[in-house]
């Protein structure tokens, strides 16, 4: 269960063929039926790995589509053979498992299958001769036909009649099933008699019978000399079942019936756990290497009194047991069930393995033991490891997330499971236990993280999935999943969410997103409908009143996401960004963050040469050249406003095509704010490229755009020499300097910068090391 390796090349492979079945296997034959190719034969090693983990991707790849027919691929042992198949959940349905029918299947395994009907009963009698292992679990309307309708209707019609139509199929027996030997009918129906079902199976070895009513006991002593294993969890235990359990009148002395026995119960009982009963289940099963009685209410003390207590560190000695009907054992118990009870707290337990609430080890134990088929036990241990990680430290991290992992992902559609395993993932994966975690182990967290979003809308496991996904460094842990996170954050921000903690977390998510990353990103995003939903958000709180971290998170995204994408910035203006930034100007007045979130927004749309005009208005020049005069945010909602003008008076005086502000006048405002500003500034910005700057150096049509643009580049590099100064040098910087200097036009105080930002990147290549941060 510790295992952080990479996939395998097998599972690799598997999956790969999986994605492109037409590409790889198959080919579409008549009406679009999906087909095997004629020269495709496959062992049965690949095959069980093929469907087992076409099961894994359907239930959790939300890019993995469903394949019409896959199942029937299988359909020919001739060309494929299924030995072993493990399917689960209500994907399953009656022609999925028919058409494996001619398959000589050793092992089936049906898991909560709960669509599929008494006909695929007649289907499991086709694999009688050979079937060794079956598991029905959970699958209790496989043994009803619907509205007593004849097992030839069609599926999708029988599929359709309501629950209460339901009769429940009295012909099916195992009569012939000579080989098997593990069964589960874990969740079987009241009104099939176990009993009778069971009886034509005698060569059983493995019993499990989970919240089966067993009104007669009796007939459990028909495999007295075979059965190493019995489950009886959650079944009514009496007298009359105990007795058949552990009397030795009922049994030779060679019984191993049954080396593994769980009585245990998750729901309450009249049945009460006494030292008499546990000792006698010591003393009749002589045998015993595995019992779980968690879940049961001891009537009177089996403990040891703490001033008797072998002295000593903690051992697995039965004679040293703190519980004395096991100081009658004649070796440790390789497994020893005591979760919800008392006995898991004494000191002394003769098991190798303990499942209980008492430390760390026992709790992930449990979560081990009881994820699979009890997942309203593995619930509370979760809950419990929650709280170790939370207050305490969890000491077996590596452990401890596998087990949360394949919780999560067992138990996609169980509410309980979600909220608990997606609480104890934020904690598991915070700072404190982050050095301990592999790339490939933490994008299995991301994995279930983002499959619990997609199930549930409920506002506890979004926040808890979103809070957990704060603790990755983003974007870089979450590209691989990248269109995904970001259309399921979009989700969680649709207007009619009114939760402001989750809210706030999803903006805060998306905006990191869109930070740093690649244009072609943000592209995709932004047809995701991102620049309307961050403007819808916008447009709520503008109507609330409320300038909070959702306003001034969704100007930042906005900023961040037109980044060099001209699509988005088209998007911006579509959508009447333009008003919103007056109206949050207006209503706002004093939010420095606010106001430098939204003129580097605006500064990204004036980059773009055709979309200026719609930014040449009075109205708009007027309050970019009002907040040239702003102290606010140090200099940064000067330079931002500053940057805008500085792009569109690049345009020359033909397109500024307005009377009022004058261009020369809105020039020697902005030059006189330049001057102003303090070249060692440091900033709150990051560029990624120079471009958008240095296109405004080698020319004569607007100085003062020159001059904006030269004091950015002297900033930057004086500040953050080994930052910017290779970025400068690589993207032909110097260059286009040198023709600043070589232009009459150019200021004299422009081309005393330029020569200084050339003699920085010359004093940078030749001593590198920055010793100022």
């Amino acid at each position: 269960m510790s295992r952080d390796n990479p996939d395998s090349l097998m599972a690799l492979t598997t999956a790969f063929c999986l994605r492109n079945l037409r590409r790889t296997m198959c080919y579409l034959g008549e009406r679009n039926k999906l087909c095997l190719r004629s020269d495709i034969f496959l062992p049965s090693e690949i095959c069980d790995k093929l469907v087992n983990t076409y099961m894994e991707l359907v239930h959790m790849d939300s890019n993995f589509e469903p394949q019409d027919g896959f199942f029937q691929l299988f359909s020919d042992p001739h060309s494929t053979r299924l030995t072993r198949v493990q399917l689960r959940e209500d994907f399953v349905r009656d022609r999925d498992l028919e058409a494996i029918g001619k398959q000589d299947l050793i092992e089936l395994h049906l898991t909560y299958c709960n669509n599929l009907s008494a006909h695929s009963l007649r289907t499991l009698t086709r694999f009688r001769q050979t079937l060794v292992s079956l598991s029905l679990f959970g699958c209790s309307r496989i043994f009803y036909r619907k509205g007593g309708a004849p097992l030839a209707c069609d599926e999708e019609e029988e599929e359709e009649r309501p629950a209460s139509r339901q009769a429940p199929d009295t012909d099916f027996s195992f009569q012939g099933f000579n080989r098997l030997r593990l069964l589960n009918l874990g969740g079987l129906p009241e009104e099939v008699d176990a009993e009778a079902l069971l009886k034509p199976l005698p060569a059983l070895t493995s019993l499990d019978l989970s919240g089966v009513p067993l009104p007669k006991a009796a007939f459990l002593a028909h495999w007295k000399e075979r059965l190493a294993s019995l489950v009886l969890y959650n079944v009514d235990l009496s007298e009359e079942i105990i007795n058949t359990v552990t009397c030795k009148k009922c049994f030779t002395l060679l019984s191993m019936f049954p080396r593994h026995l769980d009585i245990s119960r998750e729901r309450t009982s009249k049945f009460k756990m006494t030292r008499k009963i546990l000792t006698a289940i010591v003393q009749g099963l002589v045998n015993l290497v595995s019992l779980d009685i968690s879940g049961h209410i001891m009537l009177n003390n089996c403990t040891v009194p703490h001033f008797e207590e072998a002295m000593g560190r903690p051992s697995i000695e039965p004679c040293k047991s703190s519980i004395y009907p096991f100081q009658e054992l004649k070796r440790p118990l390789q497994f020893l069930g005591l979760y919800n009870t008392t006995l898991c707290n004494v000191t002394h337990i003769p098991a190798y393995k303990v499942t209980g609430s008492k430390n760390e080890d026992q709790v992930l134990n449990a979560i081990e033991v009881y994820t699979e088929f009890r997942p309203e036990l593995a619930h509370r241990a979760i809950n419990q490891l929650f709280d170790i990680a939370r207050i305490q430290h969890c000491s077996q991290l590596l452990r401890a997330l596998q087990l949360v992992i394949a919780a999560l992902k067992c138990h996609k559609y169980d509410k309980s499971i979600q909220v608990t395993g997606s609480a104890a993932l934020f904690y598991l994966t915070n700072t404190e236990y982050r050095s301990d975690q592999s790339v490939w182990l933490r994008r299995q967290v991301i994995q279930v993280v983002l499959n619990g979003m997609e199930q549930y809308q409920e506002v506890t496991v979004q926040r808890n999935c979103c809070l957990t996904l704060c603790n990755f460094s983003i974007p870089e842990e979450l590209e691989f999943q990248y269109g995904r996170v970001n259309l399921l954050l979009l989700k969680i921000l649709e207007p009619a969410r009114q939760d402001e903690s989750i809210q706030r977390i999803a903006v805060h998510l998306c905006n990191a997103l869109v930070c740093q990353v690649d244009n072609h990103h943000k592209e995709a995003v932004g047809k995701m409908g991102f620049v309307k939903t961050m403007l819808n958000l916008i447009q709520k709180k503008l109507q609330d009143r409320m300038c909070d971290q959702v306003m001034e998170f969704s100007w930042s995204a906005l900023w961040n996401i037109t980044d060099e994408t001209p699509d988005n910035c088209q998007m911006f203006l579509n959508c009447k960004g333009m008003g919103l930034f007056l109206d949050c100007l207006k209503e706002f007045p004093d939010k420095q963050e606010l106001h430098r979130n939204m003129l580097g927004l605006l500064g990204n749309v004036a980059e773009v040469r055709g979309l200026r005009p719609q930014l040449l208005t009075p109205q708009f020049i007027s309050v970019f050249s009002n907040l040239l005069d702003s102290k606010a945010d140090g200099i940064e909602v000067s330079y931002n406003a500053c940057g805008v003008l500085s792009h569109i008076v690049f345009d020359g005086p033909e397109a500024w095509a307005m009377e009022e502000p004058l261009r020369d006048t809105v020039m020697d405002k902005m030059m006189d704010a330049i001057q102003s500003w303090d070249v060692t500034s440091r900033r709150n910005i990051n560029y990624r490229s120079f471009e958008p700057i240095l296109r405004l150096l080698p020319q004569s049509i607007a100085p003062v755009s020159q001059h904006w643009a030269t004091w950015a580049l002297f900033n930057l590099v004086s500040v953050y020499p080994s930052k910017y100064c290779p970025l400068l040098i690589k993207e032909g910087g110097i260059v286009l300097l040198e023709k600043v200097l070589e232009l009459q036009t150019s200021h004299e105080e422009t081309k005393d910068m330029a020569q200084k930002v050339m003699e920085q990147c010359e004093n940078f290549k030749e001593d590198p090391m920055e010793t100022t941060r």
